[in-house]
């Protein structure tokens, strides 16, 4: 019998399917917000699309994470009737599911002129970039995300408002916490291992109810595929508990908000060798890798909206919550933007710090590695390293990060760079998603608003 695991080929995934007895299979693709969209489809139809792909409506790069449709992009609209657009299936993402038993998941993607826009075709093109330049590029996610004692009905009877996490006050790296709700933690590992995203650290961060889970490395295609996939099942994994699990960057002022960090490395294609390790240099950094770290700094301001993606991503970025505010790097350095990370051959890496767990994992990891093979590709250097608190020191003013999601639309959507790595195409329609997104903020009246202004001003 074969495994999930070892599916590989088109051929693999027939007989798995064949083995199984299975009439029904799942197959899912991610938008531009890192949502999975999918349905079950006939083994027929599975065995025929495999072959020769099949057809998804591409209204799905043509609505936001409400299904709300945009007004502004060009890809798809009521002009072009919203048909549909070809995908494929890769038999070498076959998972197994978590609580459907035998029931297997199958990763798609789309191609042709949907591949301009497809965000996991944007990592694609950056990591062959990278392989162009003589580099295999290898990483890992971490997610910190909440925990609460609600379900999809009642946090909508409170209006989301006095939810209740499963654990109060800050307890973070705590064994009472992890052993009291030790059910959960199994369930989670026990789901990570079946669904081949493995966790290599889980516990619990500082604030009430709030877990981090550190995902192992892998090439930065199955990276960024673990990091899409356990967002998804994450959320399932909750709800079929009667919990939810929230990765929105920040939900309450009162708390730190949420990370979605990434350890990156690169390998020289040739031989396997670290690009990034240099014993005879200082903190064993390489000229590749000061020069990654260069690129990475300078590109940050113009990329950020590939990394704080919505209008809550902004709302962590403040100083004193463990969010970098402007484009810095240090060693081993916590309160900076990029955290270079000495050690041997294998372990020398940089830690892109500055995205949210909001963040769309295939386009801040296309933007983290992008910007870094920019540095080598152009020879930059960064500014001096940050040492001590980078929230209490001034730095340049082209450092600074744009404040808004609005700001950093118009910085991606006039960013020279952004179109060499990414593609005109894909970066006039994310600029265009992310317009829409702060327009659609703007139509609405907070809660902050009416308890200022209605009854004094």
């Amino acid at each position: 019998m074969l495994n999930a695991k070892d599916v590989k080929t088109i051929e693999d995934a027939k007989r798995i399917v064949d083995e199984r007895n299975l009439s029904h299979v799942k197959v899912g693709l991610f938008d531009i917000d890192g949502i999975m969209r999918g349905k079950y489809m006939s083994k027929e139809k599975f065995f025929s699309s495999l072959e020769g792909g099949f057809a998804f409506c591409d209204v799905v790069l043509g609505w936001d994470s409400k299904d709300q449709l945009y007004d502004n992009g060009k890809v798809t609209g009521w002009n072009t009737g919203y048909p549909d657009a070809p995908v494929r299936i890769l038999p070498n993402t076959c998972r197994d599911i978590v609580d459907e038993p035998g029931q297997l998941l199958f990763i798609s993607e789309f191609v042709d002129e949907a591949e301009k826009v497809c965000p996991r075709g944007t990592l694609r093109k950056v990591i062959e970039k990278g392989k162009a330049m003589g580099f295999d590029a290898f990483a890992a996610l971490e997610y910190e995300f909440f925990m609460f004692d609600e379900t999809p009905d009642s946090i909508r009877e409170k209006g989301f408002r006095n939810l209740k996490p499963i654990s109060p006050d800050f307890f973070g790296y705590s064994v009472i916490r992890n052993s009291v709700h030790s059910e959960l933690y199994h369930k989670i590992m026990a789901m990570s291992e079946l669904m081949d995203f493995p966790i290599e650290g889980l516990h619990t961060e500082t604030g009430p109810g709030v877990l981090e889970a550190a995902l192992a490395v892998g090439d930065a295609t199955k990276a960024a595929d673990r990091a899409a996939l356990f967002k998804t099942f994450m959320k399932v994994l909750a709800q079929r508990n009667n919990m939810m699990a929230t990765f929105m960057a920040k939900w309450s002022g009162d708390y730190p908000g949420q990370s979605g960090h990434i350890h990156l490395s690169l390998k020289n294609s040739a031989d396997g060798s670290s690009a990034f390790y240099d014993a005879n240099n200082k903190h064993n950094m390489s000229k590749t890798q000061l020069h990654f770290v260069a690129g990475q700094q300078r590109l940050m301001p113009e990329l950020l909206a590939m990394f704080a993606p919505t209008v809550n991503s902004y709302s962590r970025l403040i100083p004193g919550f463990w969010a970098p505010t402007d484009a810095t790097w240090g060693v081993e350095n916590r309160t900076t933007a990029l955290r270079v990370i000495p050690g041997s051959a294998k372990s020398q890496r940089v830690e892109y710090r500055l995205g949210s767990a909001d963040a769309n994992p295939y386009l801040a990891l296309a933007a983290a590695l992008g910007a870094g093979l920019y540095g080598i590709e152009h020879e930059l250097e960064p500014e001096a390293q940050v040492k001590g608190n980078a929230y209490e020191q001034k730095h340049a003013p082209e450092l600074a990060l744009p404040r808004t999601l609005w700001e950093s639309a118009q910085r991606l959507k006039h960013s020279l760079a952004a179109k060499a790595l990414f593609g005109e195409g894909f970066v006039d329609h994310f600029a265009a998603t992310r317009e829409w997104e702060e327009r659609e903020f703007r139509r609405h009246i907070t809660d902050w608003e009416m308890e200022r202004y209605f009854e004094i001003i």
